[in-house]
């Protein structure tokens, strides 16, 4: 009898969504930041996740994304098949989205491992983040929900925590350690201390586990929406699929899958952490695109240029400068600035105030200024 390997139960999928609103107005509505080469690459971020999951799967991966943004998907993954392409009708937190992606697979194949991994994530290298996958997928094959923790480079604020416990001495995954508790976003002290503790890491929202386990945990916290996915997967392939979706979908409860399904199950103890060994961004505001570029030598050194038809001329300056209107942009004695030129809208802040974007954006909703969003 032929002995199968987890990896080919191995079914990862990509959640794309969300306008990644801190990185306006470089993204919108209708250009998310998983659409957009943000590092100078040639490939948009959307494309990088999916090269790199193609490489563990075979080339078998889902993605679910907006109804809008199904065109610009398509154009990007020219491979994907109709059947891996899940389009949602309306924006739902990650609970719906990765609910639904376990149906469909589970439905497929009963004894999958499934993966959800962000679609506007960066990391260096793919090699060392299929290392790390191929961990979690022998953790899921014991039964467990896997997550990769990221090894905390600052005390940052901006992200979840997971804490560790003791190893779980599996053979083939010889680095994962059993899940604690998941923490919610810390002041800076706190997280001053997780980090200094040494036995916790960032949360990334990657996920690999039994797909029966995952929808074990959705069905026992959230009954509801595990009801109205099953609704809309027993409809899914059929003539009642658009009918079903366009009814149940508004009505599903909007819960990020974090509070849905990993907090319980960690509380069970069903839940272990595989620590990263690649580099990662969430490529959250730009300052992490200042960082995550090289800087153009036809410039000042200290400001990095981006985009075709950008035309900078710096003079004791620092920052970053994202331009596609061709005008001419002059930097003089500014330090760590930010300038983004669209040619319908300008944003210009510093690095340090990078992440207060996000509430320009919410502005401008509240004003009615949504025709540039």
């Amino acid at each position: 009898m032929r002995v199968t390997s987890p990896l080919e139960h191995f079914h990862p999928f990509i959640p794309a969504g969300g306008v990644g609103s801190r990185l306006w107005p470089l993204s919108r509505a209708d250009a998310p930041k998983f659409l957009l080469d943000l590092t100078g690459s040639g490939s948009s971020l959307l494309r990088a996740t999916y090269d790199r999951l193609a490489g563990l799967s075979g080339g078998r991966v889902m993605v679910v994304t907006g109804r809008t943004h199904a065109p610009a998907v398509c154009r990007q993954l020219p491979e994907l098949s109709a059947g891996d392409l899940v389009l949602e009708p309306s924006p739902k937190d990650s609970a719906a989205a990765i609910g639904l992606a376990c149906m469909l697979i589970e439905r497929t194949d009963p004894d999958a491992i499934v993966g959800s991994f962000a679609a506007d994530h960066v990391i260096q290298t793919a090699e060392a983040f299929q290392d790390v996958v191929r961990e979690a997928v022998a953790v899921a094959a014991s039964g467990r929900i896997a997550t990769i923790g990221i090894p905390p480079s600052s005390p940052a604020t901006g992200f979840g925590y997971i804490r560790a416990g003791e190893g779980l001495g599996l053979e083939d995954a010889p680095h994962a350690l059993q899940v604690e508790e998941f923490v919610e976003k810390p002041d800076e002290p706190t997280a001053r201390a997780y980090v200094h503790s040494g036995n916790y890491t960032w949360n990334a929202g990657m996920f690999v586990a039994p797909a029966s386990l995952m929808l074990r945990h959705l069905a026992a916290s959230e009954p509801a929406l595990h009801a109205g996915l099953a609704e809309i997967a027993d409809a899914w392939g059929t003539p009642a699929q658009d009918e079903v979706v366009d009814r149940v979908w508004p009505g599903l409860p909007k819960i990020a899958i974090d509070y849905a399904v990993a907090e319980p199950a960690a509380a069970a103890g069903d839940v272990a952490m595989v620590p990263a060994t690649f580099t990662w961004d969430d490529v959250g505001d730009f300052a992490a695109i200042s960082r995550l570029n090289h800087v153009d030598p036809q410039s000042d050194p200290h400001v990095t240029v981006l985009g075709d038809n950008s035309r900078v001329l710096a003079d004791s300056s620092t920052g970053i400068v994202v331009s596609d209107t061709g005008r001419m942009i002059a930097l003089i004695g500014v330090q760590d600035i930010v300038v983004v030129d669209t040619p319908d809208a300008l944003l210009v802040t510093t690095q340090e105030h990078a992440q207060r974007v996000k509430n320009a954006v919410a502005s401008l909703k509240q004003s009615g200024n949504t025709d540039v969003l």
